[in-house]
């Protein structure tokens, strides 16, 4: 667990397999009862030995319930992927801003991870945000990346003593960028944000 709410699941495949996905895409969790479950890889496409998930806990949530309440290691799951056409384009040479909410993290570290082992040199901007400092639940390792980082946060308490960006993270994004036309964009997160 990364927060109260959020956990990081590592899942292992089947002996001498490996899952090939391009950064930024996702898989399905197949339910019992027929219904899907989506989650992005957040490892990158290098980093393969184990598929990392980030999960947030929705109260009442089928999957997250099992989750975070009965599930062992070694418990076997199916899915199926990867899926997806959210990911790295590489024949680009336009700066990228990068744009999270919440675990929306998660295929933008893995995009993120990729482009900066394959030495892009193009500027790289992160913007991650959350309703209070916790809900940052990686900003050590986003602090650490050689790439410009705001953390922006919507709702924290005077406990947080938080000295960054306020407000919601999209806006801190148009306040900085009037115009993206020039720029790629990956934007993961709440619908309201993307």
């Amino acid at each position: 667990r990364l927060a109260d709410d959020v956990m990081v699941l590592h899942l292992k495949l089947p002996a001498n397999e490996r899952l090939q996905f391009l950064a930024g895409q996702y898989l399905e969790f197949l339910l019992r009862d027929g219904s899907r479950r989506s989650f992005s890889m957040g490892n990158a496409p290098h980093d393969d030995e184990l598929i990392e998930l980030h999960v947030r806990h929705v109260a009442g949530g089928q999957f997250t319930d099992h989750v975070f309440g009965k599930m062992k290691e070694r418990d076997i799951l199916r899915f199926e992927g990867p899926l997806g056409t959210f990911f790295l384009r590489e024949d680009s040479v336009k700066p990228m801003v990068f744009v999270a909410s919440g675990t929306g993290f998660a295929p933008i570290k893995s995009i993120l991870q990729h482009a900066l082992r394959k030495g892009f040199t193009r500027p790289m901007t992160l913007y991650w945000g959350g309703r209070r400092p916790k809900d940052l639940y990686m900003d050590a390792l986003a602090k650490q990346w050689p790439i410009k980082y705001i953390p922006v946060v919507s709702d924290a308490l005077p406990e947080d003593q938080w000295t960054w960006r306020t407000g919601f993270v999209h806006r801190a994004v148009m306040q900085d960028f009037p115009d993206l036309s020039g720029h790629q964009v990956y934007a993961c997160g709440v619908p309201g944000m993307v």
